[in-house]
């Protein structure tokens, strides 16, 4: 591995006790010196400003002036003071007495030529260079070293009064021994970072001589890095039973614990898009009188993921990023995907879409909807089918007309209660889980929790389900039970007062003054639930599935904790935990890593290199997305980025999981704590952030045991 590193131009003075992480998060790092180091920096904002007249290459200002040993302040330059370095290091001292000697001759007086010049002592203007003046740096940097005694050595002919012979020279790549500069290398900087300066103009022009086999030599190496990094087996540590974290909490300070119905303590087989496809689509043809040829349509599983846009207007389908930008090769019209620059000759030139113009709060608008719960992906999947219907056979049709009518068709198939019939036929095969949803309700129960109910499902419905999960008292595990709340209004409109319901389900009339245990309540407001049972902020746990109908009213206006069940985690992080995915990630992490280093290089045969590097990495990215989704990829993540699915779970929840069944996985009182993932500013090492990444995430070898 040392020899690795030294073969890319970095020098470790001892690697022992070093792990490969820590020597790849050096990797990135510049082999000579930090940035802060080459420009100074702007003392009211920090940036980095560029070099002025005056200003050593080679040293921080702070070492520009001599400092006051009594306050630490940078004191003007006096006379015979060196314009660049502390007076301790411009002039020898008398061993006897410790003080300060003028300089003699063959002193080097310290900095390169540029710089060189020194100040009338009454105008404090810079003069001429007078002869014997030095051109570079310390007597102490002007000799190598004995490799044997660590003595100073005598300058030879060769050696450069800049830097160590160690960089003074590149090494053969087979040998790993020092060879002469060639003509171009600078005397001043590692072969990585060579450019040599027009004495007339002082634009840097970068080596052009061999840096074609240099670009490809590291690309090997990088390869072959890691490849060596990632054996069989590394990469199989993450739980897909694990429950994330967004923010920080303690189940120890939870009391009261609150659920939707629908996707949360009840999850459903796939089975039932199928069912809401074809009954919508046979609405459409039946009752909208839509062409019988749709009716070859079949549902396809797996098309779409949650988390879409639609743009109504122009018929797309598409996927966004967090900063509102289409991922490109992610946006359908009907069944086949929209050329890149046809997407932005749409929008105007740009990818970019105004999002704030074109939906509201809910993700849905006149303009543009978003599909956040898992019950719109027939929906969405009805939607390409029928545009794809009618633009194949050249129909022409108004998009917002086709829109609205497939919504009711879908909306019919709920309100007609067909779901629900569906499911209670056969709840042995549609409902999932129902086991491990007895087994978490009773373990709050036997810690003294207190449980709640608020779904927009009938009570009817409802009763079947929970009777099939739980058992026929069901009721009494729950302190409060809500039905037909009209979520997300119910968190918004304190209009609505509760009903109750007899054991029938019928309506009464009687006036609600306190919410009994076991009893059935309707509709009804957050804003009087509050009211009623004193249940507020931090001390309540609310899951839900979907981001805005169940948990975005509750965190951001009333402090309630949220927790959301994301059921296509598990299979996102089977595939994360792949060895496929992971040797691709990893990879095109390094590539991107190469890319932004090599990209200095800007002779004809080096662009040519690079370019095959873009293609490559584009390839490689078009992989990872595939193996979650041919047309859409993850719903977390578009190629870098976070969705913007993911931004809004990250803003709506403090934690989420596939199942609330992942409860069992936690102790009562266990803490979720953050990672701290790198910002940009922070950790600008690729290797860093991408090979240790999973590995930063503690107890996951137990975590894998517990299920």
């Amino acid at each position: 591995m040392a020899s690795l590193c030294r073969r890319f131009g970095f020098h470790f003075p001892c690697t022992k006790g070093r792990t490969e992480r820590g020597i790849l998060s050096a990797l990135w790092h510049s082999p000579l010196v930090p940035r802060a180091q080459l420009a100074t920096q702007d003392a009211g904002t920090g940036q980095d400003q560029p070099m002025t007249e005056g200003h050593s290459p080679l040293v921080p200002r702070a070492q520009l002036a001599t400092q006051d040993a009594g306050t630490g302040q940078d004191q003007p330059m006096t006379e015979g003071q060196s314009p660049l370095v502390p007076r301790a290091q411009l002039a020898t001292q008398d061993a006897g007495t410790g003080q300060d000697q003028p300089m003699t001759e063959g002193h080097s007086p310290l900095v390169p030529r540029a710089q060189l010049a020194t100040q009338d002592a009454g105008t404090g203007q810079d003069q001429p260079m007078t002869e014997g003046h030095s051109p570079l740096v310390p007597r102490a940097q002007l000799a190598t070293q004995d490799a044997g005694t660590g003595q100073d050595q005598p300058m030879t002919e060769g050696h450069s009064p800049l830097v160590p012979r160690a960089q003074l020279a590149t090494q053969d790549a087979g040998t790993g021994q020092d060879q002469p500069m060639t003509e171009g290398h600078s005397p001043l900087v590692p072969r990585a970072q060579l450019a040599t300066q027009d004495a007339g103009t002082g634009q840097d022009h970068h080596e052009t001589v061999g840096t074609k086999a240099q670009l490809w030599g590291r690309y090997h190496e990088m390869k072959k890095l890691i490849h060596d990094l990632l054996p069989p087996g590394v990469c199989n540590l993450l739980n897909p039973n694990m429950i994330c974290a967004n923010n920080e909490i303690s189940l120890a300070e939870i009391e009261i614990y609150g659920f939707d119905y629908d996707y949360t303590l009840a999850q459903y087989s796939d089975a039932l898009h199928h069912m809401i496809f074809s009954t919508a689509r046979d609405l459409l043809i039946q009752h909208y009188r839509y062409p019988e040829g749709i009716g070859r349509y079949e549902y396809i599983p797996g098309f779409a993921i949650r988390g879409l846009h639609y743009d109504i207007q122009k018929s797309l389908l598409m996927k966004i990023d967090a900063f509102h930008y289409v991922q490109l090769g992610t946006a359908y019209r009907g069944l086949n995907p929209v050329p890149d620059e046809e997407l932005r000759d749409l929008y105007g030139g740009t990818q970019h879409i105004p999002l704030f113009q074109m939906s509201d709060f809910y993700g849905k608008g006149p303009s543009m909807k978003q599909f956040m719960d898992v019950f719109s992906l027939p929906e969405m999947c009805l939607i390409l089918s029928v545009t794809d219907f009618f633009i194949s056979n050249n129909i022409e049709f108004d998009p917002v007309h086709l829109y609205k009518d497939i919504t009711d068709s879908i909306k019919d198939v709920h309100v007609r209660g067909l779901v629900y019939t569906w499911i209670e036929k056969d709840m042995e095969h549609r409902i999932l889980h129902g086991d491990e949803v007895y087994a978490v309700l009773n373990r709050l129960l036997n810690h003294k929790k207190k449980l709640f109910l608020i779904t927009n499902s009938p009570f009817s419905f409802v009763d079947k389900g929970m009777k099939h999960m739980v058992g026929g008292d069901w009721r009494d595990l729950f302190d409060v039970i809500i039905v037909k709340a009209d979520k997300p209004a119910f968190f918004t409109d304190w209009r609505k007062p509760f009903r109750r319901l007899d054991e029938k389900g019928a309506l009464q009339w009687d006036k609600i003054n306190c919410l009994e245990k076991g009893k059935i309540y309707k509709q009804g407001n957050l804003f009087e639930f509050l009211q009623l049972t004193g249940w507020r902020g931090s001390k309540v746990l609310y899951f839900g599935d979907h981001l805005y109908s169940d948990l975005a009213d509750l965190m951001v206006r009333h402090g309630w904790r949220t927790g959301a069940i994301v059921p296509e985690l598990e299979a996102e992080i089977r595939i994360i935990n792949s060895e496929q995915y992971m040797h691709s990630l990893t990879w095109q992490q390094a590539l991107t890593g190469l890319l932004e280093r090599m990209q200095m290089h800007q002779d004809a045969e080096s662009k040519q290199v690079l370019l095959e590097w873009l293609q490559e990495r584009q390839e490689l990215r078009a992989l990872t997305k595939n193996l979650f989704n041919p047309q859409f990829g993850s719903i977390f993540r578009t190629f870098h980025n976070p969705t913007y699915f993911s931004r809004r779970l990250v803003r709506f929840s403090d934690i989420y999981m596939s199942s609330i069944s992942c409860l069992l996985n936690y102790d009562i009182n266990f803490t979720f704590y953050p990672r701290r993932t790198p910002l940009q500013h922070e950790a600008p090492l690729w290797m860093d952030q991408l090979c240790t990444g999973c590995m930063k995430t503690p107890f996951l070898d137990e975590m894998v045991q517990i299920r």
